[in-house]
């Protein structure tokens, strides 16, 4: 069950990060590692996040990166790192 939410949390999160439009180069980067990641998440599942040691690290990166701008992007983040630890990763 908790798999099934991370996956929906995960899509809706991809959506909103397509919609940012122009974004300077640091975000650019960012968001493109996101993608990669949740991309990786949504295919893989539990064990491509187990494969990846620094997944959270670059999430929680991306959070701060986007705190203040974008605040709606940073909690749906946040979110999907409250459901991985729940998940235990």
């Amino acid at each position: 069950m908790e798999q099934q939410k991370l996956r929906e949390l995960l899509e809706t999160l991809h959506e909103e990060l397509g919609q940012l439009g122009t974004v300077d180069e640091k975000t650019g980067e960012v968001l493109a590692t996101l993608n990669e990641d949740i991309s990786k998440l949504v295919e893989g599942g539990k064990e491509a996040a187990d494969n990846e040691e620094s997944l959270t690290d670059r999430m929680s990166d991306a959070v701060s990166h986007f705190e203040e701008e974008h605040p709606r992007l940073s909690m749906m983040i946040q979110h999907v790192l409250d459901s991985l630890a729940r998940m235990g990763l």
